[in-house]
């Protein structure tokens, strides 16, 4: 420090300051890329992207000091679940890919870094910062502030003392930590030494302490039944067509894959296209428009027995596809049977020329999202599959899931289900179930012959399998397929993905929309 000998009286004492603590602003960027490359390498600084980032996630959390309308120091922060991450953890563990895992439902603060320009040290403006960020958590109502120390000087000592044991002599004060020494001061506890930490801090030797700071104004959030899951499980029935002598019969092998599924814990059970097909072998003798009109007969009993095993399975079904005749006209539909006994319908957009010429079959004209206990989701029936329009409709309206019933009967027919399916989950950030039958039905025209395999798939990207599939089910075999999915995971994709499909839609040159039409189906 610059002694004024004339006056005796130091640079810093005669400089006048006007201090301002505040929030980042997107104009400080600068400035903090500036202060952090006089501490670090060219390599190690932080850029005006990262600062970025961090803004526009988390405003709050990003605080400064300056000076005379300049950034002198700065902390920033995250937000985090702690379970996910718990004691032993890396800092690139914590802010990896762009800070993905900031999370605005998190329990503590994580503090990632806070930096003073070289030139305006002996402020105490680290303990200003320090205590703006514990105003923070306790306005949050977070548990506390959890950070990664270095320890800078512990390389002078490491021949002669072990990590514990420096870190004992800095609370006794035989040691002094221009890191750890001022972290101590200022209330935070050691709750366990880090190895790896930070791999290339040769002064740390790669140790860090793991700190806490607890908010002692904490109360705890009362928790509710009914709360928003972060996984659910989807149950996928790979359907094997066969006679059935009865009605009844065809119930009793109904119920025992909603059993079967329900005993796993599902949260929906996945039924494929014309799954009650069986029942219209007694018609046979009929022509096949007259026939499918017999076994739309059946479709009110049917529902009401899946909302009744939904009930009582407590498990969400998704009744595969049924024909619905209704004021004179064919449709083919699709009901969700909700567990709390509510039921929906979505209609067949887009009917097959086989569908128009055998059945006499038209379509509906609408699409939407269906709220559940545990996701929105969106149903699509086979041939509708194939129609992106249909998906970004119900993606722009927040589907996490979306479920494609259907029937094939031949492998080419198939992967244009399968193709289109996948490429749905990757264009609009969703999981896709899709579900369809397998065996024969040599009585029944139409539907004489299948093929199916049933898949759960998922976006592309870092945080999914590297195939985009979650779970499949062996070809032509009938079988269950139980798959979890991950409904954060799409939060972050949307926000932090390597692409982002939804988000970079140039809006500005093309949009949907629905036509006007009164009547929807």
């Amino acid at each position: 420090m610059a002694i004024d000998k004339e006056n005796n009286v130091s640079s810093f004492e005669s400089e006048q300051h006007v201090l301002k603590l505040r929030t980042v602003l997107p104009s400080d960027a600068t400035d903090i890329e500036e202060i952090s490359k006089m501490i670090y390498a060219k390599d190690q600084a932080w850029t005006k992207e990262s600062i970025m980032k961090l803004l526009k996630m988390f405003p709050e959390g990003q605080i400064c000091i300056e000076d005379k309308g300049k950034v002198i120091a700065y902390a920033l922060s995250m937000v985090i679940k702690y379970d996910k991450y718990g004691d032993s953890h890396t800092y690139h563990d914590i802010v990896k890919d762009n800070f993905i895992n900031h999370d605005d439902d998190g329990d503590v603060i994580y503090g990632i870094e806070v930096s003073v320009n070289p030139n305006s040290r002996n402020m105490r403006l680290g303990r200003r910062l320090y205590d703006a960020r514990k105003e923070l958590c306790e306005s949050l109502n977070l548990k506390g502030i959890v950070a990664g120390g270095r320890m800078p000087n512990f390389s002078k000592y490491s021949d002669e003392v072990t990590p514990r044991q420096y870190i004992e002599k800095v609370r006794q004060k035989e040691i002094y930590d221009p890191v750890l020494t001022f972290q101590l001061s200022n209330g935070f506890h050691v709750k366990k030494v880090l190895r790896n930490y930070l791999p290339d801090d040769t002064e740390s030797e790669a140790y860090a302490t793991l700190l806490k700071w607890d908010n002692i104004y904490y109360e705890e959030k009362p928790t509710l039944v009914n709360q928003p899951k972060e996984v659910i499980r989807i149950g996928v029935v790979q359907w094997q067509m066969r006679n059935v002598k009865s009605v009844e019969s065809f119930f009793e092998n109904v119920e025992f894959f909603v059993d079967a599924l329900s005993s796993y814990r599902a949260d929906f059970v996945l039924f494929p296209e014309f799954f009650n097909v069986p029942l219209m072998a007694e018609f046979n003798e009929e022509d096949t428009a007259k026939a499918i009109r017999r076994l739309a007969e059946y479709t009110e009993e049917v529902r009401d027995k899946l909302v009744g095993y939904a009930v009582s399975y407590n498990v969400n079904i998704i009744g595969g596809s049924l024909p619905l005749y209704e004021d004179g006209k064919l449709y083919n539909v699709s009901y969700l049977c909700r567990r709390d006994g509510t039921w929906d319908v979505q209609y067949k957009i887009h009917i097959t020329p086989s569908e128009k010429d055998d059945y006499g079959m038209i379509g509906g004209d609408k699409v939407k999202v269906f709220e559940t206990d545990v996701a929105k989701i969106g149903i699509l029936i086979c041939y509708d599959s194939e129609f992106p329009e249909l998906s970004r409709m119900l993606a722009e309206e927040g589907m996490q899931v979306l479920f494609v019933p259907f029937s094939t009967d031949m492998q080419n027919g198939y992967m244009r289900v399968r193709v289109c399916s996948q490429a749905r989950a990757v264009e609009n950030e969703c999981y896709v179930a899709i579900a369809g039958s397998v065996g024969n039905l040599p009585k029944v025209k139409n539907m004489d012959i299948q093929f199916a395999q049933s898949v759960v798939f998922s976006p592309s990207d870092y945080s999914f399998p590297n195939n985009a599939i979650i779970a499949e089910a062996s070809p032509n075999t009938e079988m269950t397929m139980v798959a979890d999915v991950n409904l954060d995971l799409l939060k972050e994709l949307h926000s932090h993905g390597s692409v982002r499909n939804l988000k970079d839609r140039r809006t500005d040159i093309y949009s949907l929309e629905w036509k006007d039409k009164n009547n929807n189906k």
